[in-house]
C-alpha cells in the first residue's frame, strides 16, 4: 500500500517524532546527544529553519520545526542520514537506526501550538528521566532549559503568540 503523501512546502510548522528502529535506543551517552544537537543546530542555521521545541528521549526524539527556505524532507533527510552514519561508526554497527520514515504533524492554530511546547518540553519528566519541573529546567538534552536560560541551541527560537504558526 502506497503512503500518504506529506503536506511540505517551507513555512509549515510541523511536530517531528522519530523512534529507533525495533524501539531501541538512539542516543548511547552523552556524546551522541552531544553529536546530535551539533548536527540540528548546525542544519538549523544552514537551511533557515526555525526550531521552537526540542526533546531527546533514549530511544526517540521530538522537535517542533518550521523551514523556511527548504522543505522538511530536505532538513530531516540531512539530519537523520549524517547522524546514523556517525552512530554507525562510533558504535562499529551497521544497518537502519531510525523506524520508518519520521512521523511529522502540521501545528496550525496558537492553542495547539503553547501544548504542543508544553508536551515535548515535559516529555522528558514524564517518562522520568528527571524528577521535577525544577530538575527539567538544568536537564540538557531538552529545549525547555534554552527557554529558561540555563543553556543554548543554536537557532532555537522563542515559542508562544509571539513566535506564531
Amino acid at each position: 500500500m502506497p503512503r500518504n503523501a506529506r503536506i511540505d512546502i517551507p513555512g509549515l510548522l510541523q511536530h517531528v517524532i522519530v523512534r529507533g528502529i525495533e524501539r531501541r535506543d538512539i542516543f548511547l551517552d552523552d556524546d551522541d546527544r552531544h553529536l546530535f544537537l551539533d548536527r540540528l543546530a548546525k542544519l538549523l542555521l544552514e537551511t533557515g529553519t526555525d526550531c521552537l521545541a526540542w526533546a531527546l528521549m533514549s530511544n526517540h526524539f521530538h522537535l517542533l520545526l518550521r523551514p523556511r527556505q527548504t522543505r522538511l524532507a530536505s532538513f530531516m533527510r540531512r539530519l537523520l542520514t549524517g547522524y546514523a552514519v556517525v552512530f554507525n561508526l562510533r558504535h562499529q554497527r551497521s544497518g537502519h537506526l531510525f523506524q520508518n520514515r519520521y512521523k511529522s504533524i502540521v501545528c496550525q492554530e496558537d492553542l495547539y501550538l503553547l501544548e504542543l511546547v508544553r508536551y515535548i518540553h515535559l516529555n522528558p519528566l514524564r517518562v522520568g528521566l528527571v524528577k521535577s519541573v525544577e530538575e527539567l529546567e538544568t536537564y540538557p538534552w531538552s529545549g525547555h532549559h534554552v527557554i529558561m536560560g540555563k543553556g543554548n541551541l543554536d537557532g532555537q527560537k522563542p515559542s508562544g503568540p509571539r513566535g506564531r504558526c
